[in-house]
């Protein structure tokens, strides 16, 4: 079960409507890196957890805080939409290209919201539910949120940049700061697990001693050129979750060229494909004889 209070989780203010910042500010409601996809993705981690209930607790908490940030996201888009064109009359009035697309406003602000933001990102894509990562394995969800957070994070700053009104300025600061947050968050829950040497490989439940032990550690090379042995940190040494040494191997084929059956006549292939060493003609009197 939800509540909802009426008031804005942090002040949203608008000093000087902007309808391209509007359009801007819907990469952060819903496109990839936006609030709807880290809000979705921490509550069905959340509804589909497994385990000590502080972690399902947690991701409850999380969640529910984005869907503020979707509300505050929501009411700056309408702000910053108030006082813009609500035809092109009045725009082609100002400038005889409609204002190079009318100014950069997103048309949809006006033909679907009324003014308003819209579950989609700042070209109009709908939001895409494909995003949301909820594999239920802790370890494996903990390091797709802080990919999230972190990309959330680079967009909310690049949006701060892009604006010279303090009261934008200041709402991204805070949903800046609570990226921040967030990232320790995921990564404390990691350190919790055992840290990389606890928590890796992912899933730590699955025996090792069933894995290939030729290439578990193993950095193939596809570099045609045969260089040297590269000095990177992933080529030698003991391997980051402690469970090997890292080596360098030229990738060379591990198995025979593929050979695959000739087309099934059901799937209508041409009768070329499915001669295989037979005339075109006997093929034909062939595959009518079967169909």
């Amino acid at each position: 079960m939800f509540y909802h209070d009426n008031k804005l989780q942090y002040t949203v203010r608008v000093d000087k409507p902007n309808p391209t910042f509007a359009k801007m500010l819907q990469q952060a409601i819903g496109g990839i890196e936006g609030e709807m996809r880290v809000c979705m993705q921490y509550l069905f981690q959340a509804w589909n957890c497994r385990g000590p209930e502080k972690y399902r607790q947690m991701l409850l908490e999380t969640g529910t805080e984005e869907m503020a940030h979707i509300e505050m996201l929501a009411t700056a888009v309408a702000l910053n939409l108030e006082g813009a064109p609500l035809s092109l009359k009045e725009e082609m009035a100002k400038d005889k290209m409609v204002g190079a697309v009318m100014g950069g406003m997103d048309p949809r602000h006006i033909l679907s919201s009324g003014l308003g933001a819209i579950a989609a990102d700042s070209n109009g894509v709908p939001f895409n539910g494909s995003w949301i990562v909820g594999s239920g394995n802790m370890a494996a969800d903990m390091y797709a949120n802080v990919m999230a957070e972190s990309t959330g994070r680079v967009l909310a700053t690049r949006l701060w940049e892009m604006t010279d009104d303090p009261g934008m300025k200041d709402m991204l600061s805070f949903l800046i700061a609570r990226d921040t947050m967030h990232q320790n968050q995921w990564l404390a829950v990691l350190e919790e697990l055992g840290g990389v040497q606890g928590v890796h490989p992912i899933p730590n439940s699955f025996p090792q001693a069933e894995e290939n032990q030729e290439f578990n550690y193993a950095f193939l090379s596809t570099e045609l050129e045969c260089k040297p042995e590269s000095d990177g940190r992933w080529t030698q040494g003991k391997s980051i979750d402690g469970k090997g040494d890292f080596e360098y191997k030229l990738a060379k084929p591990q198995g025979g060229k593929p050979e695959l059956g000739p087309p099934d006549p059901r799937g209508h292939a041409q009768v070329e494909q499915m001669m295989n060493g037979h005339s075109a003609k006997g093929m034909l009197n062939k595959l009518k004889g079967k169909l």
